[in-house]
């Protein structure tokens, strides 16, 4: 029997994110149909983050991906892009969870918290942060 997870991505990343990273994460949030040019099949095997749906979670699986603002510096008005995903993923796919925090991890505006992920029925979730251009230690 699969054990199944809430996988949750919320956080923002620079406004300089290049587009070949911003195109990754909306094929991956189902939200662009086409795989991007440049982008390793092998490695990037399906889109992870589309919500499903038929999805299982409470109010269902959730997919945003826009340029937000973030206040104001120097006399202008300062842009990140905010991600929020949430899904419900089986076990089998939960080695895809690195593809998606090695596409975020540099480029992340501030580090810290990133989400996380926890087995349906576990009160506890194992939290996901980002600093340095990595990721913190996940244990599956």
């Amino acid at each position: 029997m699969s054990l199944h997870f809430e996988v949750v991505f919320t956080c923002f990343l620079r406004d300089d994110t290049p587009d070949t990273v911003l195109d990754a994460l909306r094929w991956h949030l189902g939200l662009s149909t086409e795989r991007p040019t440049g982008l390793d099949p092998a490695e990037h095997t399906y889109p992870v983050l589309t919500p499903d749906p038929d999805g299982r979670l409470p109010g269902g699986d959730v997919a945003s991906l826009r340029r937000q603002p973030r206040g104001f510096a120097a006399g202008r008005e300062l842009y990140a892009w905010g991600l929020f995903s949430r899904n419900y993923w089986l076990d089998d796919e939960m080695s895809e969870l690195v593809t998606i925090l090695d596409l975020l991890a540099s480029h992340i505006e501030e580090p810290g918290y990133g989400g996380y992920f926890r087995e349906e029925y576990d009160a506890e979730p194992t939290i996901l942060t980002f600093q340095n251009g990595t990721y913190g230690p996940l244990k599956l």
